[in-house]
């Protein structure tokens, strides 16, 4: 499913407009974003948890090489699936 086939999902479900509905999951998706720029968690019960975690520095392979690098050390963002929707996809 694409964002347009979202939308459209959201927008029947909720007997709102399309644009009303774009709107609203945009509103969310910005709101997201911005919880997990400032390291905050994201709990939606029922549904899942979004967090950010810290990757360490790593060595890796560059596999046409077999030269050895070295991986930066990032953040991630990470999603733990709650327990109705872990049930659902079962």
């Amino acid at each position: 499913m694409n964002k347009t086939e979202l939308v459209n999902s959201i927008a029947e479900k909720a007997g709102i407009s399309k644009n009303d509905a774009k709107n609203a999951l945009n509103a969310a998706i910005e709101s997201i974003t911005e919880a997990l720029a400032q390291n905050d968690k994201i709990a939606i019960l029922g549904f899942g948890t979004f967090a950010v975690v810290e990757k360490p520095e790593r060595q890796g392979i560059n596999p046409r090489t077999k030269e050895k690098v070295t991986i930066a050390a990032r953040k991630a963002v990470k999603f733990k699936a709650g327990a109705e929707l872990a049930e659902k996809v079962k």
